[in-house]
């Protein structure tokens, strides 16, 4: 846990007052909101995409073209799969591509590829993939997320190293991929996203992270934090997705740059 005196906090737009949290502490807290609150993984997960999705047509403004979500075999995957699936829904191309065998997803990225293939979206072959990152308006990274153990290896390196190279605007799904969610250190390869959407709560590596930050409810109610020692309001009081625009610790604070 975190030493309570050593608590960073984001603010808000309007001046909320949010807590990091770290890798272990959210996990614990996903635990708490599926196995004592009842929360599913797919609705948590459908609520990710969906305000990444809105994220997205945000980053875009009005510019249409294709988007391309690189997805990993775990929950962030899932997320960007659910994400691309409401920009289908929308009208957007949407190409899809997987950092391993579909055999690896897990049970929830699987079921968001099932519904997919159903409204006829394929993930694509990896030998396409830069020209597909080239051809894209957008990137959505949904490869890693808070689990990361180690420096990204295979298929899914190569995919971050493309994706930094030809992306033209890159969207990270909670914490850039590459990214230790605790400590904000890169061990290898790490996307570099113009901006970051993290879910429920911050993590206390994006502090000084690249790009500018937002955070996006998910459906967790705020006393799934209370065992963790953490007691706030939530800060979704008008909008769903909303932008943390610097943090504080120790009566210390840091403001981040004007968003795009």
């Amino acid at each position: 846990m975190v030493d309570v005196a050593r608590r960073l906090f984001f603010r808000t737009e309007e001046g909320d007052r949010v807590p990091a949290v770290t890798a272990e502490e959210m996990r614990e807290a996903d635990r708490i909101a599926m196995e004592e609150f009842g929360l599913g993984m797919l609705q948590m997960m459908e609520n990710a995409g969906r305000n990444v999705a809105q994220s997205v047509l945000s980053l875009l403004d009005g510019v249409t073209g294709d988007v391309t979500v690189l997805a990993g075999s775990g929950g962030n995957g899932g997320g960007g799969l659910c994400c691309a699936r409401h920009l289908h829904n929308r009208g957007f191309k949407v190409l899809i591509l997987l950092d391993g065998d579909e055999s690896t997803l897990n049970d929830a990225a699987t079921n968001q590829l099932r519904i997919l293939r159903a409204a006829g979206v394929q993930p694509s072959d990896l030998s396409q993939a830069s020209e597909f990152l080239r051809g894209s308006k957008l990137v959505v990274d949904a490869l890693i997320g808070y689990g990361l153990r180690g420096a990204p290896r295979g298929e899914t390196a190569k995919l971050i190293d493309l994706c930094n190279q030809h992306g033209k605007l890159i969207l990270s799904l909670d914490v850039p991929s590459g990214l230790n969610a605790t400590t904000g250190e890169a061990p290898g390869l790490v996307v570099r996203p113009h901006r970051t959407v993290t879910l429920a709560l911050p993590k206390t590596g994006l502090e000084g992270a690249s790009g500018h930050l937002y955070l996006a409810d998910i459906g967790i109610p705020p006393q799934v934090f209370y065992p963790l020692g953490l007691s706030f309001e939530s800060p979704f009081k008008r909008d769903c997705c909303i932008r943390l625009v610097s943090t504080q610790r120790d009566g210390s604070s840091t403001r981040t740059p004007p968003d795009r």
